[in-house]
């Protein structure tokens, strides 16, 4: 009876606990849509943070897509990331399964080798990359960006891929020789397939990162016509002044594409995870 009446102040506690948290994250959305539909007198009216308006500012939505040219940075953005995703995924694929599945040298040397380049940061490579490629005439080009991504990116892939093709049993391998499967069969037939919950791990969160991308695009690309969601969205900031109103408005949109892949793939998500940290 005691142990019983000490479970119920602790799950209540936990409860309590969650409702909190849930608060935390459920805040700063409900205050990016509160600003999206307010105009931009509202803000001169004492309205606060978390009120909505009298009047709901439709327009904001409205001049975001066609004064702000919301949907050519979106266009920009899905080019980048359609191009980019798929094969850094791929190039990332290619090199986890030589590391787990071939009988290659200096396997875990290669391995912390890629591993180390998550550890360089960014900003200090902006410089170099900035004097390579006004030699090489790739600034304000996709094919700048899309190099430089894939190159940022593909630590971490490998670093996911890697752990889930381990605990793959190498017995599907012996089965598949024995039915005359090559190594290139193998791979596209067999262990990408069952790889599926790590790639689309990889997807969601390789999508949201190439889309939210700000500093490089911002170093690379200095045309307006070919700016990406992030640095457009930044069109919106006046020198002057902001309308907050018309530039969450623009983030809300530019949400849209993001959570589309995230529900497309979220029922792998976790498995992929789950399986990439086993090893």
């Amino acid at each position: 009876m005691q142990a019983g009446s000490l479970k119920i102040p602790r799950r209540l506690g936990i409860y309590v606990f969650m409702l909190i948290m849930m608060a935390v994250w459920i805040a700063p959305v409900y205050t990016l849509i509160a600003t999206a539909v307010k105009a931009k007198k509202d803000f001169y009216n004492n309205i606060g943070l978390f009120a909505l308006p009298p009047e709901i500012a439709w327009s904001n939505f409205s001049n975001a897509v066609t004064k702000g040219r919301l949907m050519q940075y979106i266009r920009n953005d899905l080019i980048v990331c359609c191009l980019k995703v798929p094969l850094g995924i791929f190039v990332s694929a290619l090199a986890a399964f030589a590391m787990t599945r071939l009988n290659i040298k200096h396997k875990t040397g290669i391995f912390i080798f890629f591993i180390i380049g998550m550890m360089l940061p960014v900003q200090t490579a902006l410089v170099p990359i900035n004097v390579i490629y006004s030699r090489l005439k790739l600034l304000n080009t996709y094919t700048g960006l899309f190099y430089v991504y894939v190159g940022f990116g593909i630590s971490y892939s490998i670093l996911i891929l890697r752990g889930f093709f381990r605990t793959i049993p190498t017995d599907i391998d012996d089965a598949g020789r024995i039915d005359g499967c090559s190594k290139w069969r193998l791979f596209w037939n067999i262990i990408l397939p069952i790889a599926k919950p790590a790639i689309a791990t990889l997807v969601i969160m390789d999508f949201l990162a190439t889309w939210n991308e700000y500093i490089i695009a911002l170093v690379i690309i200095n045309d307006n016509s070919k700016k990406t969601v992030p640095v457009g969205l930044m069109t919106f900031v006046g020198e002057h002044g902001t309308d907050y109103g018309y530039l969450c408005a623009g983030v809300l949109i530019s949400v849209a594409p993001v959570l589309l892949v995230y529900l497309i793939f979220q029922r792998y998500f976790v498995e992929g995870i789950g399986g990439a940290v086993k090893q």
